[in-house]
């Protein structure tokens, strides 16, 4: 794969806490140089990288209810509504995890759908699952909630937990939601292998803050 097919597969991302305005910049200008899907920050680095990004094709996204998942739906929905006033093209949201482990389908499917409504017409939905938090037969529940909330991606993980992205992962996630949906490959990606390999296990985005080791090898 050339590196004009790559850069498309990858969200160039920034979510550091202590990410400053020269760092989300820097971070913008890589990618209009590589051309990548999007640049992925937190919802207050918004504006700046709307900003920052006019004139190109590289879309703002922005992270959701990150990174715990655990704050009420409604919060989710107005953070998510916020971010796309201010420019957001994409929202990646995070499960309620705790839901999840107590095995509350319903919730965790409305906790997602909150967010879709908000986002239906206007932005992506990516849903972030946490696999390294979930048993298998959870991580298929979890699509399917999503699935059946109207995401348009499932995603693996913020990269601030216990794990990151698992080809094994990826291939039961892409089983699970079919050819229909996207699947994003997220945390610990920073070889042009591994997201190779991510891709080649049914991903269809590559969420990496190494984007440039990625794609310049």
């Amino acid at each position: 794969m050339n590196n004009e097919k790559l850069a498309k597969y990858i969200d160039h991302t920034l979510l550091k806490p202590d990410a400053t305005e020269d760092a989300i910049r820097k971070v913008c200008a890589e990618a209009k140089y590589y051309n990548t899907a999007s640049v992925c920050v937190n919802s207050s680095r918004i504006p700046l990288v709307v900003k920052e990004l006019s004139g190109s094709d590289v879309k703002a996204c922005c992270v959701v209810g990150f990174p715990l998942g655990a704050m009420l739906p409604a919060a989710k929905a107005a953070e998510a509504a916020f971010a796309i006033e201010a420019g957001a093209q994409e929202i990646d949201m995070v499960i309620n995890i705790g839901k999840a482990k107590d095995g509350d389908w319903d919730y965790v499917e409305k906790d997602i759908a909150a967010v879709e409504a908000v986002c239906c017409g206007k932005a992506l939905l990516k849903v972030i699952i946490e696999t390294c938090l979930l048993t298998d037969d959870e991580k298929v529940k979890a699509c399917i909630a999503a699935k059946a909330a109207g995401a348009d991606y499932v995603k693996t993980s913020t990269g601030f937990s216990t794990g990151g992205a698992k080809v094994e992962d990826i291939r039961l996630m892409r089983e699970t939601v079919g050819s229909e949906m996207g699947v994003k490959a997220s945390g610990g990606v920073r070889t042009r292998e591994a997201a190779e390999a991510m891709i080649s296990a049914g991903a269809t985005r590559i969420g990496a803050s190494s984007s440039k080791s990625i794609l310049e090898g």
